[in-house]
């Protein structure tokens, strides 16, 4: 990528502290993000979901538990098969990578946007992202993603204080991700509202709100509960005319580090970036209203997609499927 790439415009993201919200009585309706300094670091979660506690995790017989991990970038590029493998061999290494990682941090200060320059920008300051950071990135790590650990595992569930930001009654469901530095996912939005945990390690998301859409280059690729751009930040060059769009877009920017939560509005583009071996949870939720209007018609184009009726041969969840099939 020519280092004269500028790409999309951003400001930083909307940032409370955590006593500043449990002050104001909890989290109300909002419709632009916010990230949350120190909200999951009052959590027993904090303390309680370390690498080394959920490599450790076992099934009520005892044995391993056994995961079908993402194997390298989904929501753009071509599908992979994904692996079945044992989940607390993979935990362990992160745990290592881990602690090596907090014994030697990196001069150069790595990142889309490095840690000096993210301390002196400030609120409404335009700035660039360094996109040469993705040069170096493989597409092809296996990442835990996407497990659905509360369902498997119900006691953790109180590990998390959800309910102090997102008061009110809703449908949630969580996933975590676990994964080396340099994992990404890949630019979409999601159909209903989240909640990013940050349990360990530091990320960085870049969002854009719903009036972006026009240079997001929405994808025909299908994934359920989210809507996929053809953007690959991980290699943008491989795709100009999106390229050229991409760089007209105004953007937020979240550091998002351990202990932070980040309110990610419906539908708001967004993408991931690892800086270090991390434990993230997402808490994705509807509300009665959202599950009339929004939830029906999500689950009927799933149902067409099993039934292959809908997107065949281009989605996330079936093997060696193009992106751009059209």
């Amino acid at each position: 990528m020519p280092e004269t790439f500028s790409g999309p415009t951003f400001r930083l993201v909307d940032t409370m502290d955590w006593h500043e919200v449990v002050r104001q009585g909890g989290f109300g309706p909002r419709t632009s993000p916010l990230l949350v300094k120190g909200a999951v670091r009052a959590w027993p979660a904090f303390e309680r979901w370390t690498f080394e506690k959920l490599a450790a995790l076992r099934k009520p017989d005892g044995s391993e538990v056994v995961f079908r991990f993402q194997n390298g970038l989904v929501e753009q590029g071509v599908t992979k098969p994904p692996l079945d493998l044992a989940i607390s061999p993979y935990i362990e290494g992160l745990a290592r990578a881990s602690a090596q990682s907090k014994n030697s941090r990196d001069s150069t200060e790595p990142g889309l946007l490095s840690y000096s320059r993210w301390k002196k920008i400030q609120a409404g300051e335009p700035f660039h992202l360094n996109w040469l950071h993705m040069n170096s990135f493989t597409a092809d790590q296996v990442y835990l993603a996407q497990w659905n650990i509360l369902e498997e595992f119900p006691a953790m569930r109180k590990d998390f204080e959800i309910r102090k930001l997102w008061p009110g009654w809703r449908w949630t469901w969580e996933f975590v991700f676990i994964g080396p530095a340099n994992t990404v996912t890949g630019l979409h939005y999601d159909f209903p509202n989240n909640w990013f945990c940050q349990v360990h390690g530091t990320k960085e998301v870049i969002l854009f709100p719903p009036d972006q859409s026009p240079c997001m280059s929405r994808s025909l690729k299908y994934d359920w509960g989210a809507t996929l751009s053809d953007v690959n930040i991980s290699n943008l060059s491989a795709r100009p005319i999106e390229k050229e769009k991409f760089a007209k877009a105004h953007g937020l920017y979240a550091r998002v580090e351990s202990g932070d939560a980040l309110f990610i509005p419906r539908r708001t583009w967004h993408a991931v970036v690892s800086l270090e071996p991390s434990i993230s949870l997402g808490v994705f939720g509807l509300t009665p209203s959202e599950i009339v209007l929004g939830g029906a018609p999500s689950e009927a184009r799933h149902l067409m997609h099993k039934l292959r009726l809908y997107r065949r041969n281009n989605c996330t969840c079936h093997r060696m499927t193009p992106a751009t099939l059209k």
